[in-house]
């Protein structure tokens, strides 16, 4: 046999077996991760546990809890000052309302006007939305005195107050593509590039949320400590 021919051989059939045990290493290492991978959430969840003990998370979270206890406070007072909700107030009771809040959306409507029940729908809409404003309307059929005051031609008009002082007005629907069928959104962008509703609402809505499922952890945590202890 040729000596040539042998050696050829001989070299293929050494490089047929290195392919062969790099393909056999390659499968290793993919069940290798893969099982690595599948034991993934057991570390992740063994490392959760050691930082639940670490202090300084701990009291992380106890100033979180303080936080958004201190809001919830913030937002009761507000509700006690006649915040939360929309309300009508007569003339007498009207300087009391604009001045010890604020920021204060009046509306001055007409019972009879079809567009003044448009703009009272949009605004009790908004009101428990944005607790910091105030949101109140007043008929201006009976505030004759401040309708002349403030210079009221048109209906609907919402006057927008600041610390007392009426900064800037909604006229008809002008601002709102002075048609009827304008969403609770539009008013709502409109009145917070005003700078009257807050942009934070939605983050305020999630940390009420947080709030109250801590408390609630809270409650369950402690119900599991009692019935243990029986």
């Amino acid at each position: 046999m040729d000596p040539d021919a042998v050696k050829s051989t001989l070299s293929n059939l050494a490089f047929g077996n290195v392919l062969a045990a790099a393909a056999r290493d390659y499968k290793k290492e993919v069940l290798a991760n893969e099982k690595a991978q599948g034991s993934r959430p057991v570390n992740e969840e063994v490392d959760l546990d050691e930082l639940m003990d670490d202090p300084e998370l701990e009291k992380l979270h106890a100033d979180r809890i303080a936080a958004l206890k201190r809001e919830v406070e913030k937002r009761e007072a507000f509700k006690r000052q006649g915040h939360g909700e929309f309300r009508e107030v007569s003339e007498g009771d009207f300087l009391g309302e604009v001045t010890r809040s604020d920021k204060v959306i009046c509306h001055f409507y007409h019972k009879e006007f079809y567009r003044c029940k448009i703009m009272d729908k949009h605004l009790k809409t908004l009101a428990p939305r944005h607790v910091d404003t105030k949101f109140i309307k007043m008929d201006a059929e009976n505030a004759p005195f401040f309708v002349t005051k403030l210079a009221i031609k048109t209906l609907p008009c919402v006057i927008l107050f600041s610390k007392g002082i009426a900064m800037d007005r909604l006229v008809g629907f002008q601002d709102l593509g002075a048609k009827d069928d304008f969403s609770t959104t539009k008013l709502e962008n409109l009145l917070v590039r005003k700078g009257m509703l807050s942009e934070k609402k939605k983050v305020e809505d999630d940390e009420d949320y947080e709030f109250q499922e801590s408390i609630r952890r809270s409650v369950r945590s402690s119900a599991n400590v009692d019935s243990d202890s029986d």
